[in-house]
């Protein structure tokens, strides 16, 4: 991978909107049929998630139901990453990730409060999904214990 996706993918918490902006193609649920969105990431800890207000949302069903999912970089670089998305459900594990992608929010000019109950209500009602590279075009591959 190079250095302009590293960066791309790099974005601080509160990273301007149009830093943030990718399309993801997932698989739909029922048709299997290729799904494309634009959507933004969260860069958290080293590692990227996708997320939103709470609420059902398709591409969340679809990454339930097929995991596959490619990352369309369209800012400042554009790059199709396959990956894998792995939902988070138990709300003791998105607790932490929910506040930090708050606390960016807010400092994103307000957009989110990061409320008591703002947090809560993410918990409970939000999609959480961790986008995992393909080892292929990981950003910062791991050293693989069998190597």
């Amino acid at each position: 991978m190079n250095d302009e996706i590293r960066a791309a993918l790099a974005i601080a918490a509160d990273a301007a909107p149009g830093d943030r902006t990718i399309d993801i193609t997932t698989y739909g649920a029922a048709s299997g049929q290729m799904r494309r969105i634009e959507i933004w990431f969260h860069h958290v800890d080293g590692r990227w998630f996708l997320s939103g207000r709470p609420g059902r949302r398709d591409w969340y069903a679809n990454l339930r139901k097929d995991p596959r999912l490619i990352v369309h970089l369209k800012h400042g670089v554009r790059a199709d990453l396959p990956a894998t998305g792995v939902p988070i459900t138990d709300p003791d594990a998105k607790r932490p990730i929910i506040n930090l992608i708050l606390r960016g929010l807010q400092a994103m000019n307000g957009w989110a409060t990061g409320s008591a109950d703002e947090i809560e209500a993410w918990i409970a009602g939000s999609p959480l999904v961790e986008i995992r590279f393909d080892r292929s075009t990981d950003p910062w591959p791991q050293a693989d214990p069998a190597d």
